[in-house]
């Protein structure tokens, strides 16, 4: 005996979706209540980094030397022997391994020994994931109903993923990150102010602040606790702010570091020149907002159209057509 089949809307089964939409919701609450329950701090990897920076710092593996400090250091066997290899194949250049270096430290990550796997994953990538489409579109012929063009464009992306998804990876998270540290720093300025004016050395009032602003602001906290440990230990001060521009892409960053030099060297007050960059970074921050606001009748636009307008046209004139037609009917009836 064959049972009926249940109600359909569009040819879909409604039970079935909603038995299928309720499993997805439940799984939803189990992983909301997960991510409730196991809430981690954000600091806590990042004191583990910041403490082995500070042991560094006292068993004085930084030297002095600029070229020392440029250079890139082995410390893992993985690294070295990655290193050796590229430098076989003649594709490792200094130029190329200083941009991989900075685009590292605008992402986060401080390690320079990543830069040469960052190089061999755009070499290995593109071979790797064009050669699988390759044989899956060529090979295989798993999609039988692609022409030529299609086989060729999908081959082709494939290997320029390959080739720039290490790059987009990094420019991704250096976005987000110095997007993070762009909304904390008016906050962190108003309370280096407090802290120069409250009789603070410049080494212990970046500490303050990253110990009060590293839940709110992890990476700006991470930042000025990073310059506050290297200000402790480095002989150059100027070494640490420089170091602080190098690891954020932010012009605003770098004017608090050309404003701490020049405090630093020729005596100039403290507070009073941060609490004039706190204002201009807070009308800039304003202004942005302000531009936003600005382009939002641009960008509504097309939902207007789209979305808004048809429904308010049918909310407005569906009763008129309604009458419309019972009249127009009526009188055929009638006639």
């Amino acid at each position: 005996m064959n049972t009926p089949a249940g109600p359909t809307l569009l040819g879909v089964d409604v039970i079935m979706m909603g038995t299928v939409l309720a499993a997805v919701a439940a799984m939803a609450v189990m992983l909301a209540i997960y991510a409730a329950v196991t809430v981690r701090d954000p600091m806590v990897k990042r004191v583990k980094a910041l403490n082995a920076r500070r042991e560094q710092l006292k068993a004085g593996i930084v030297t002095s030397n600029a070229k020392k400090r440029q250079s890139l250091v082995r410390k893992t066997d993985t690294t070295e022997r990655v290193k050796d290899t590229l430098g076989r194949m003649k594709v490792l250049q200094d130029t190329q391994i200083q941009d991989i270096q900075q685009k590292l430290a605008y992402a986060g990550f401080r390690n320079k020994d990543l830069a040469v796997l960052v190089i061999m994953a755009r070499l290995v990538l593109p071979i790797a994931l064009g050669g699988l489409v390759g044989l899956a579109v060529y090979a295989f012929d798993f999609f039988p109903d692609w022409g030529q063009f299609k086989r060729f464009i999908a081959f082709a992306g494939a290997t320029l993923l390959g080739y720039k998804g290490p790059e987009i990876y990094l420019k991704n998270l250096a976005t987000k990150r110095t997007e993070a540290i762009r909304k904390g720093l008016p906050d962190a300025l108003d309370l280096l102010v407090i802290c120069a004016e409250a009789g603070l050395t410049v080494d212990a009032a970046f500490n303050r602040v990253a110990k009060e602003l590293g839940r709110a602001y992890p990476e700006l906290g991470d930042e000025f606790l990073l310059t506050s440990i290297e200000l402790s230990f480095l002989s150059e001060r100027k070494k640490a702010f420089d170091n602080l521009a190098y690891r954020v892409n932010l012009e605003a960053v770098k004017g608090v570091v050309t404003t701490m030099v020049q405090t630093e060297k020729y005596g100039t007050p403290l507070a009073s020149a941060l609490r004039v960059l706190s204002a201009e970074f807070r009308n800039e921050r304003m202004m942005r907002a302000e531009e936003k606001a600005a382009r939002l009748p641009a960008i509504m636009t097309i939902p207007l159209i789209l979305f808004i307008l048809p429904v308010l046209f049918i909310v407005i004139l569906g009763p008129a057509a309604c009458d419309i037609s019972d009249a127009f009917s009526g009188g055929a009836i009638g006639g």
